[in-house]
């Protein structure tokens, strides 16, 4: 079993009655800012579709999992409703603390979303606990005017055709650094996660056997296809905490690419404004991978889960997947959405990022974060940057790597 799941914290409100509203036909909701659409919470406050129920939107900020986390341990405080990030695998350690969504009848819309994800909210025991909101599909973002002029491949079908594996985007990247002096991506770190989040294996499995240690594992060939980036001179060594020095390398071409999410999009086109219309967008080697994305859960003491799920189900039907998508910005994990949705924009020319990220949302591998990978990634990431920016050596960096994170483990006693 994994260890350090809810804090074991003797609250005041331990016993007491857990609901948040005193209202018996208010269900409460716990979201952070911009993960909902205001317009359909505004209509749920009024009534949710289907119910004699009417919701109550509650906003929280940076400390989300924090306070959620207190307030089950504490039984006390507790939302109807909640929004869970993509770090879902986080709660699953107290999985008991969460309705099994099945046994409410989800799986009646099941098909009407990408399987990926769907999958995403089960638990290693098998209870579907988290529902689908948003996702991440990922691709590879470059700017076309510098590759064109470095005589590269340019076009997106030209660029995706080229890349096809990871040795052939390094390679690319050599001659785009020789021709224009110009990066593939800011970071090693970028390679890595990407690597792993278009992986069907990560590092655990779902008995949370350490996949990571064999020789041939996803995460040991993210490293190496990581640190051979790295010494090709493929990356600009921008560390993440440098946000300013990060987006004046993309404004002024100095980095002429990222791996990055639908999301990065919109991102993208705010940190370099100026480059409007030079952004094309290729698929990334070997397979699209999701970074990023939420769920929606019902805590144990949901005074009313028929009515709660009929909620999640409602918000999060095609139609106001669309219509979250139009006024937030939510990738919608319902392929159905899109038939309502349109791009008008010349921000990446007459490509339609939309069109591509639903196309790349098809191919996205079906896999399992555990939670124990939460506390060991950290130290991967930390080594990582040592090769990328310190020059250390990248077996030595590998071994600590290994090393720290066996120790985190047994700490938390995680056992592989």
């Amino acid at each position: 079993m994994l260890g350090a799941g809810l804090l074991p914290l003797a609250l005041a409100g331990c016993g007491s009655d857990p609901t948040i509203s005193e209202d018996p036909d208010e269900l409460v909701l716990w979201f952070w800012d911009r993960s909902a659409s205001r317009d359909l919470l505004e209509q749920a406050s009024q009534e949710i579709p289907g119910t004699d129920r009417h919701l109550r939107a509650d906003v929280i900020g940076t400390s989300f999992d924090t306070k959620l986390r207190t307030s089950l341990a504490g039984d006390a405080y507790i939302p109807d409703i909640t929004y869970i990030n993509s770090n879902n695998a986080l709660y699953f350690t107290n999985e008991d603390l969460f309705l099994d969504l099945s046994e409410l009848g989800a799986d009646s819309v099941k098909d009407d979303y990408y399987e990926w994800k769907w999958n995403l909210g089960t638990t290693p025991t098998g209870r579907f606990c988290f529902f689908p909101l948003d996702i991440g599909p990922t691709g590879y973002f470059y700017r076309q005017d510098i590759f064109e002029e470095a005589g590269l491949p340019s076009t997106p079908a030209e660029v995706s055709a080229a890349i096809t594996t990871w040795e052939d985007w390094i390679a690319l990247g050599t001659e785009l650094k020789g021709a224009a002096d110009a990066f593939l991506v800011n970071d090693a770190l970028n390679v890595f996660e990407e690597f792993l989040n278009a992986s069907p294996e990560r590092f655990f499995d779902t008995d949370d056997k350490a996949l990571y240690l064999r020789p041939d594992s996803a995460v040991r060939q993210a490293w190496d296809t990581s640190v051979a980036a790295v010494e090709a001179g493929v990356t600009a060594k921008i560390p993440r905490e440098r946000d300013t020095d990060r987006n004046a390398a993309w404004a002024s071409g100095r980095t002429a690419g990222n791996i990055g999410a639908a999301w990065w999009a919109q991102v993208l086109q705010q940190s370099a404004p100026d480059t409007a219309g030079a952004w094309r967008l290729a698929s990334q080697p070997v397979r699209p991978g999701n970074s990023g994305g939420s769920f929606a859960a019902l805590p144990h003491t949901c005074k009313d889960p028929e009515a709660a799920l009929a909620f999640i189900t409602w918000i999060n039907s095609p139609e106001n997947q669309a219509a979250a998508y139009q006024d937030e910005s939510l990738f919608p994990s319902t392929p159905a959405s899109f038939e309502d949705l349109t791009y008008s924009g010349d921000f990446y020319g007459d490509q339609d990022p939309l069109a591509f990220f639903s196309t790349a949302a098809e191919s996205v591998p079906s896999s399992f974060i555990s939670n124990a990978e939460t506390f060991i990634m950290g130290k991967f990431v930390l080594e990582l940057s040592n090769v990328e920016t310190s020059g250390k050596d990248s077996e030595a960096a590998w071994n600590d790597a290994i090393g720290q994170a066996e120790r985190v483990l047994l700490k938390r006693g995680v056992f592989s």
